[in-house]
């Protein structure tokens, strides 16, 4: 077995703490990664925080991860050791429902193996995340990172990165489209780099005028201040797609309003409260309202590979082990540009 330490939640209301486990040995499948960079999601705090009724204590949070390969199974092909690596979201799935045998893990339909506060396929084993030294993931659920970018940068990819990456894709969001980017966040201003960078034209919503500058330098060609219901009067009927990645309860129906016939809204902002949406904000222009999980390993590779040849991160504040628990109070009110990402060499000393 491999101690491993790490920092970790042990129930929804202390803050986190030093914490050692074991991670199970290295088997014929298997990459061992040396953990460099983790990534902190808002999706940890609602997770810590038991937000989400569905959290188990102790737990290591952390999805977006990026290390170094320390030790590989005898039947691994895709990795050597030395390698830079990275493990997302989801470290295993059934492997043989239709979701995953279209490349389609993150929606299996049997049993998704999350990267912490989950379980296993032997459904028996708790995963526990990137707020640790090492983890063993197998070869297939391990992505392959280039040594071309900031690696700090690249770490919150794996999670904000490709929550974004994919429904731009899906809605073939590209040249002539013009988009509207709800929030500018974690997960926001990726949505706003990847939107541009696939040709939009796109209009950044926030509540904060402060942002304008930012929203500007990160793509948008137009802002709009949310706080003054006029300013969506010019946007009616206008946008093909909307990406709302807002985590806190908002009303979704004056953006809604934006969007020309046949528009589709995306929520990839997972707050903890039910939607309220009148039907009728719908029906006029056959509107839909949707909501997209991560990518596939395909597809996060895929998104990798362009951000390597786009010179494509996060925008990143580093922090060591034992600022997390004041990374999520300022998480909470928002006060971040625009993801922590842990420097995981102050754990390990």
């Amino acid at each position: 077995m491999n101690n491993t330490k790490a920092y970790a939640a042990f129930n929804a209301t202390m803050p986190l703490k030093p914490f050692s486990f074991d991670r199970r040995a290295v088997g014929p499948n298997d990459v061992k990664l040396e953990i460099l960079y983790s990534g902190v999601c808002h999706s940890d705090l609602h997770q810590a925080r038991n937000d989400w009724k569905s959290s188990t204590y102790p737990m290591v949070p952390g999805h977006e991860i990026v290390g170094r390969v320390t030790e590989i199974g005898r039947e691994v092909h895709k990795f050597k050791v030395g390698d830079l690596a990275g493990v997302g979201v989801f470290v295993d799935s059934c492997r043989t429902c239709a979701n995953c045998q279209q490349d389609l893990e993150q929606y299996c339909l049997n049993a998704l193996s999350l990267t912490y506060n989950s379980l296993e396929q032997d459904g028996k084993t708790v995963t526990q995340g990137g707020y640790s030294t090492q983890i063993v993931t197998d070869e297939k659920y391990t992505l392959s990172v280039s040594d071309k970018l900031s690696l700090p940068g690249v770490a919150p990819l794996l999670c904000a990165g490709i929550t974004t990456y994919s429904p731009l894709r899906h809605w073939k969001v590209g040249p002539g489209k013009k988009v509207g980017v709800v929030g500018l966040g974690g997960l926001g201003h990726m949505a706003l780099k990847f939107a541009a960078s696939f040709g939009a034209d796109v209009t950044l919503f926030s509540t904060s005028e402060s942002k304008r500058a930012d929203a500007e330098k990160l793509g948008a060609a137009h802002f709009c201040n949310t706080k003054n219901a006029e300013n969506f009067k010019p946007l009616a009927n206008s946008l093909d797609f909307i990406i709302d990645t807002v985590a806190a309860e908002h009303d979704c129906t004056p953006y809604l309003s934006t969007l020309k016939l046949d528009g589709v809204l995306c929520n990839v902002g997972l707050p903890s409260a039910p939607l309220s949406v009148p039907v009728f904000s719908l029906l006029g222009q056959r509107r839909s309202l949707a909501s997209s999980g991560v990518g596939g390993i395909k597809e996060t590779q895929e998104m990798l590979d362009y951000c390597a040849e786009k010179g494509i991160t996060a925008d990143v504040e580093m922090i060591t082990i034992d600022q997390v628990n004041e990374a999520f109070h300022r998480m909470e009110k928002n006060d971040v540009k625009y993801r922590f990402v842990i420097d995981v060499a102050s754990l390990k000393s």
